[in-house]
């Protein structure tokens, strides 16, 4: 089956979340800028679910832009991703309200590591589909980026058992290193355009 249903239904959900998150930044009720700043765990809570969520949606679409057809694993493996993203929003608000003391930023911790291994098993889902698709197969390779926010999720939750704010760092650590694009698919797709258009010209 096609692949454009399941690309429209994640684009749609991704912006729910990022429209649910945003309504959980009250407006103060005085004019002043003093009334923003009890808003500044919330406001930091925000940034970094945004980006997290923005890393997600660029990644996804790379990782689509790869593969010309899905089959009914991938709807699933895409629906436990998109299941993950989706408490996101909860344990935003529940860090950022409580001034991430320690339950809520395991918690976050823990969201943030089931979404990376959620978005791993979608990759190996689709490769396994696209068993003759060398090139989603080389791009993503060993995926060393992707197994060590794994790790680095872990060592998060476990800091925060001792330091809340140690755990908040990794996790800000992570979305740094994954804030530029994962740009290697998209770049073997280009290759592999660029040398089926060459071997066409040859051909004519």
């Amino acid at each position: 089956m096609g692949k454009n249903r399941l690309e429209a239904f994640s684009d749609g959900v991704i912006a729910i979340l990022i429209t649910i998150m945003v309504l959980e930044l009250k407006v103060p009720h005085t004019p002043d800028f003093h009334a923003l700043l009890p808003l500044w765990p919330v406001f930091m809570s925000y940034v970094l679910s945004f980006i997290y969520i923005g890393i997600y949606w660029n990644n996804h679409h790379h990782l689509l832009h790869a593969v010309e057809e899905v089959e009914g694993g991938v709807l699933w493996a895409n629906l436990h991703l998109l299941f993950w993203l989706s408490l996101i929003p909860f344990v935003t608000a529940w860090m950022g309200e409580n001034h991430f003391e320690t339950g809520p930023t395991i918690a976050y911790g823990i969201v943030l590591f089931m979404s990376a291994a959620a978005y791993s098993l979608l990759v190996r889902r689709l490769i396994a589909h696209h068993d003759k698709n060398t090139t989603l197969a080389d791009a993503v390779g060993e995926d060393r980026k992707g197994k060590i926010s794994l790790v680095l999720y872990l060592a998060g939750i476990a800091l925060s058992w001792f330091a809340a704010w140690l755990g908040f760092l990794v996790y800000v650590g992570v979305a740094v290193m994954w804030l530029i694009p994962d740009r290697r698919i998209e770049e073997k797709v280009i290759e592999e355009e660029e040398r089926e258009e060459a071997s066409g010209e040859a051909r004519g």
